[in-house]
């Protein structure tokens, strides 16, 4: 198992000469797994270069396979979806496996953004088609398997309905939390977390501000560098890619902010901190 980062920026997109090295496309993961469909991890803005990206692969018998899993609705995590070219070809299916919104369905959600005003084509125009699959995930983790590939979805603590997600292949795990809201001592990390993440090989975790930041805005979402070196420690977790990078840190505010949680007493437990940067293809 093999992760391409197509977009790890949190927000909005940059761009500029300052994000050349980290990247300004939020958030797009492909998970690769020999044998099985692409897996993409949320449809943010990097979802466009993704779908150039992919090319031939996905297509038994000439028609584009593939699966993704959204972690939430917000802007950063959807913007890419009318933009992926695959769906543009007749018979692609690609399967979208989400959150639960509660009173209103999920792709009645999706389909409220993809339409005019505020897009020219609706989603339903596409020439490929769109399966939406809801996760609820209320009762504690929800499991769903695909082909090899299992994947584990938890509640996660953020603005409006967020799941985390871990997937298992060939006897490697990733887990993926672009979007957690840190608790306000920052030490505490939730047993539905520390679940979800136990034991992996590999966690990407939102690390969206520092810790100055974070006094500023206590309750939008996110998480400090420190706090995910903390939930990745307290999880047995082997190593740690910090993503969901602020759109106002610079290439060289990321690798300061790097450097400051690999000092972190909680990273001498880990094999490895090191930053997610887009175009870059990690082993699990």
């Amino acid at each position: 198992m093999h992760v391409t980062f197509f977009g790890v920026r949190g927000s909005c997109p940059c761009a500029g000469a300052e994000y050349r090295r980290v990247g300004g496309n939020t958030s797009c993961v492909l998970v690769s797994v020999e044998g099985e469909p692409p897996l993409v991890l949320d449809l943010g803005t990097g979802l466009r270069a993704l779908g150039d990206a992919l090319g031939g692969s996905g297509r038994p018998e000439g028609k584009f396979v593939a699966n993704a899993l959204l972690t939430h609705l917000h802007f950063d995590h959807i913007l890419g979806l009318p933009f992926f070219s695959p769906l543009h070809e007749p018979r692609a299916h690609l399967t979208v496996y989400g959150p639960a919104q509660g009173d209103e369905c999920l792709r009645k959600a999706l389909e409220r953004v993809v339409q005019p005003p505020f897009f020219p084509v609706k989603m339903v125009e596409f020439g490929g088609e769109i399966d939406v699959r809801e996760i609820a995930a209320t009762g504690g983790p929800e499991r769903t398997e695909l082909g090899r590939v299992r994947v584990g979805a938890a509640r996660v603590p953020h603005p409006g309905h967020t799941l985390g997600f871990r997937v298992e292949a060939d006897g490697r795990s990733l887990v993926y939390i672009p979007d957690h809201q840190a608790p306000p001592d920052r030490e505490t990390v939730p047993d539905a977390i520390r679940s979800l993440c136990e034991g992996a090989d590999l966690l990407l975790h939102d690390a969206q501000y520092t810790d100055d930041e974070f006094e500023a805005k206590p309750d939008w979402g996110h998480s400090t560098v420190g706090y995910a070196v903390r939930v990745a420690a307290e999880s047995g977790v082997r190593r740690l890619l910090l993503f969901h990078h602020d759109p106002s840190h610079s290439d060289r505010d990321v690798a300061a902010l790097a450097r400051k949680a690999r000092r972190l007493a909680d990273a001498r437990r880990l094999e490895e901190v090191a930053v997610a940067t887009e175009g870059t293809t990690v082993p699990v």
